[in-house]
């Protein structure tokens, strides 16, 4: 594949989430999927946060633009089988984290690109947790092989997505809306389904994954696992993507350099490092970040639709607890919330790792 496409698919969900944060999305969250899924299941009643009530446009079209691309490219395979229940488990623990950094790992690059400094910890703590999860992996970390499910199987996220929309469009009584908080600031409906299907699209096409993406910087000779390609491609997406929302943040004045007082920031610094490494890590261990997860479901991939079922339930935990960072720092509920999620990610990466198996095949690139 042309680095070119890799170098677009940066520009599209750079520029296309600062267009989102410039029509009415909340600054610095264009694009943020930990805090679009609080949205949705706040809309769906899972949680009474008045705040974080919508149904995010954005996360339909992810998925809806990957089946529609995989459909017509006819890779459109129903599979799955790889420890769906700890899959689902994982994807909770994914939401835990970026609540408590507030912002997923998209979200944590768009505040690089618009000047706040602390997420450089955030980014810190990511990488750590890429470098923690690919340790496991080279020493045996294997949740099991897919295989070949029922086409209904792969069906059944886009479908789910495909009602959203409908409520989005119908807006039934009890699909609940936000009128102040984040989640009554929102960019028109077509403008966020559009991007959301070209972002949908483009990461299907291009596979592009945050944490896959910088987990190409370890990956070097022998070591390729989590389906990375050999090329830099990944990670040339992700510079592109910071590049051209820099850019595209500076254009609309959006960009404001600093440390204190930023958007959807606080200084809990600790707790911010050590909630992106409980994301990294278990990013690696389940082959996908959050907005990787939504795209592969959306591909027909069962075992990460168990993933984003976990992730809404999450999404609806966050709030319900308490867990979520703030403006105010990290709430004893959230730090408890992070280091046990941690502790259960060594458990499982000790649990379901091989001795002596070496680098499982699901996690191989299969390339020559």
């Amino acid at each position: 594949m042309s680095k070119w496409y890799f170098v677009l698919m940066g520009a599209v969900i750079g520029v296309g989430a600062v267009i989102l944060s410039y029509f009415g999305n909340p600054a610095n969250t264009g694009v943020c999927v930990s805090c679009f899924m609080e949205n949705i299941a706040g809309a769906l009643s899972l949680h009474d946060n008045i705040r974080m009530q919508y149904i995010r446009p954005e996360i339909i079209g992810f998925v809806l633009g990957s089946f529609f691309l995989s459909l017509y490219r006819k890779e459109f395979v129903s599979t799955g089988g790889s420890s769906p229940l700890l899959r689902f488990v994982v994807g909770m623990l994914l939401i835990v984290g970026c609540s408590i950094f507030i912002g997923c790992p998209v979200k944590m690059f768009l505040r690089l690109a618009a000047g706040d400094l602390g997420a450089i910890i955030g980014l810190l703590g990511l990488i750590a947790g890429i470098y923690i999860g690919l340790e496991f992996i080279e020493n045996g970390f294997q949740l099991g092989e897919t295989r070949r499910n029922p086409v209904s199987n792969g069906l059944v996220v886009p479908g789910m997505m495909m009602l959203l929309l409908v409520f989005v469009i119908i807006k039934p009584s009890f699909i609940q809306a936000s009128v102040k908080g984040s989640g009554a600031q929102y960019a028109p409906l077509l403008l966020s389904l559009g991007i959301g299907l070209a972002i949908g699209a483009m990461s299907q096409f291009t596979q592009f994954c945050i944490t896959g993406g910088i987990a190409r910087m370890f990956l070097w000779g022998p070591r390729e696992v989590m389906n990375c390609p050999r090329s830099s491609g990944l990670l040339l997406s992700i510079g592109s993507f910071l590049g051209f929302a820099f850019v595209a943040n500076l254009l609309t004045g959006q960009f404001h350099l600093g440390l204190q007082g930023q958007p959807s920031s606080n200084d809990s610094y600790g707790w911010a490092f050590l909630a992106m490494l409980l994301v990294g890590f278990g990013s690696v261990l389940i082959k996908g970040c959050p907005l990787r997860q939504l795209v592969a479901a959306g591909q027909g991939d069962n075992d990460a639709g168990a993933t984003v079922m976990g992730m809404l339930v999450g999404a609806a935990l966050v709030p319900n607890w308490s867990l979520g960072g703030n403006s105010a720092g990290t709430p004893v509920a959230g730090q408890i919330a992070v280091l046990a999620g941690i502790c259960l990610l060594l458990v499982v990466g000790l649990v379901n790792r091989k001795r002596g198996y070496g680098i499982a095949p699901e996690y191989q690139t299969g390339l020559d």
